[in-house]
This record gives C-alpha cells, sequence and structure tokens, in this order.
C-alpha cells in the first residue's frame, strides 16, 4: 500500500469544505492552514452570504489561525486552498509570513501565486515563500467548473 501524502490528505479536508461552499450557493473554494502537521483553522468562501469582497477561503482561513495562534505572525504554517490565491490572497500571505502555501486548481482569471503574477517571490516585499501548486488540481477543477456549468444553465433557464 502506497504512503498516504500529507499534502493530499490536507488538501482533501479543503475540497470537503469547498463542497460545503457550493452547498450554500458559494463559489467552491474551501482552506485550511496547518500548523506543526495539525490544522489550526478552516474555512471557505463566504462572499455571497455575508456580502464582502474579502471573505475568501483562505484570508478567513488565516484570521483564524491567528487569533488561534494569538499573533498575525502565521510562521511556520501553511495554507492550503483549492483555487490559486487572488493578489489580495498572496498579498496577506506574504504579510503574515507564512512559509508554504498548497494551492490545488491555478486561476487563469486570478492567480497570483505563478499565473498572473507571483507575489510569494516579489523581490521588492520583505518576506517570500514556497508555493506547491496542482495539488489535487483535477478534483477541484471539476468542483469549480461544475459549480459555473450550473450556474449559466440556470441563467439559461431564466
Amino acid at each position: 500500500m502506497p504512503a498516504s501524502n500529507p499534502h493530499e490528505d490536507f488538501m482533501h479536508l479543503a475540497l470537503a469544505l469547498a463542497r460545503q461552499a457550493e452547498s450554500m450557493g458559494e463559489v467552491p473554494v474551501g482552506a485550511i492552514v496547518v500548523h506543526d502537521g495539525k490544522v489550526i483553522a478552516e474555512a471557505h468562501n463566504l462572499r455571497e452570504r455575508d456580502q464582502d469582497p474579502t471573505a475568501h477561503a483562505e484570508l478567513m482561513a488565516m484570521q483564524l489561525a491567528a487569533k488561534k495562534l494569538g499573533s498575525w505572525r502565521l510562521e511556520n504554517c501553511t495554507v492550503y486552498v483549492t483555487l490559486e490565491p487572488c493578489a489580495m490572497c498572496a498579498g496577506a500571505m506574504v504579510l503574515s509570513r507564512i512559509q508554504t502555501c498548497v494551492f490545488a486548481a491555478s486561476d487563469p482569471r486570478g492567480g497570483f501565486l505563478g499565473t498572473l503574477g507571483d507575489l510569494s517571490q516579489h523581490p521588492v516585499l520583505n518576506h517570500r515563500f514556497e508555493v506547491i501548486g496542482g495539488v489535487l488540481a483535477d478534483e477541484s477543477a471539476e468542483l469549480l467548473k461544475g459549480f459555473f456549468q450550473a450556474i449559466r444553465k440556470k441563467r439559461r433557464e431564466d
């Protein structure tokens, strides 16, 4: 039996959160923060429910992690998220000094950890962090694709 892949195991948890978001009519993105091998925070998108443009899964998970740790510095933390972070969330990762971001699907319209730009390695910013993309990318992409297809279908029917 093959050894378990911790990145995939944690990403499966983030995907479960993404499915929760989808069940609420939110774009299916989920995120967790791991510190010392343990999940310390989890969240999913809540922009529609909260009518808040900043209610992205990874941003909310990082806020919860900071409260749990009692510090805005998320050093030695890894953020797992089902979609490549946007500029806002990637910027928050720089500012919070995370160690690593692991994401599933790339975001060709908003991803700022390699697709449209890369804030994780920007030479002028005061912090850099490791990025691992593509972990369970197909599963995440299919979830997102199905969500947006259903929205388009509903709009055509209305």
